[in-house]
């Protein structure tokens, strides 16, 4: 092969690769692959959430719904590799959005997965539930004999995975970053995670059920960016009054200036019709299967 033939295969092998990679990195979009309402016959719903984010040449996992088996047979029905993600992202605890770490362990074990910094995926038991003291028990009924240490790391269903304890907001990869927020509506810490994704007109929010409440998260949000594009994911609002939806959704337009909303999993019928009327056309369809552009 002549040095001048050698140097145009090169050229032409150069060029196919920055289109590839340009190509990556110019589709900016969100599928949803598990949610209990939807069109497509192909895709089976479920009670859960889950959305492959696509965005800046990254490809980001954000939840993995209620069943590892329907969550994979949508990721399949949708085209979607596993193995390809850059990132997992798990809101929070519940089963409604982990169970599908069964499946995607099982075909790519080695990828990162942030999640909340809780004691459900091995973060520390809290030491009040070991730590209040009654010294004048005797020692074979104290927690560790009256000397409790320091810290006790809790057990979890994921230990070997490859997990990393979210507490900060974190920029995970250039125009995405993790925003961690917490709620002690239950009486218990449930922190939860949320998925900010900057374009030029604000942010794009995913989000997995809100537990810390909506507005608690857009507040934790603003620290990045106080425009908010579009909002994704669940608001659990399901068994919320009406009469409170219908001031939420108000406040999340009034207040907090959100543009537009795609609302899903736990937000309930009642919020997605008050959700429809209040923000009119700035309504967006997301049920499983829908494929959205996210603004650039």
């Amino acid at each position: 092969m002549s040095d001048k033939l050698s140097i145009i295969l090169m050229l032409t092998l150069a060029l196919a690769v920055t289109q590839t990679v340009s190509g990556a990195e110019s589709i900016s979009r969100v599928t949803i692959i598990v949610d209990a309402f939807g069109k497509s016959s192909a895709l089976k719903m479920d009670w859960g959430f889950s959305a492959l984010v696509e965005h800046g040449g990254k490809r980001v996992l954000f939840d993995t719904g209620n069943n590892a088996e329907i969550f994979a047979h949508n990721v399949k029905a949708l085209g979607i590799h596993l193995t390809r993600l850059d990132f997992v992202v798990i809101s929070h605890r519940h089963g409604d959005h982990t169970d599908g770490l069964r499946h995607l362990l099982k075909v790519n074990p080695r990828v990162k997965i942030y999640v909340p910094s809780d004691e459900h995926f091995g973060g520390l038991t809290p030491p009040e539930f070991y730590r209040r003291s009654v010294p004048s028990l005797p020692a074979h009924m104290r927690y560790f004999a009256g000397v409790a240490p320091t810290s006790v790391p809790h057990g979890s269903a994921w230990t070997g995975a490859n997990l990393e304890l979210m507490r900060d907001i974190t920029e995970i990869a250039p125009g995405i970053k993790i925003v961690p927020s917490g709620s002690q509506a239950t009486g218990f810490s449930l922190p939860e995670l949320s998925l900010s994704i900057k374009t030029s007109k604000g942010q794009v929010l995913l989000v997995g059920c809100s537990h810390p409440g909506i507005e608690s998260i857009l507040e934790a949000a603003s620290a990045a960016d106080n425009r908010v594009q579009l909002i994704f994911g669940g608001l659990h609002w399901v068994s919320m009054p009406e009469a409170e939806i219908e001031r939420f959704a108000l406040a999340l337009r009034d207040k907090w200036k959100v543009a537009e909303v795609a609302p899903g999993h736990c937000t309930g019928e009642p919020a997605f019709a008050s959700l429809q009327k209040i923000f009119g056309e700035k309504y967006l369809y997301a049920g499983v299967g829908t494929v959205m552009n996210i603004p650039r």
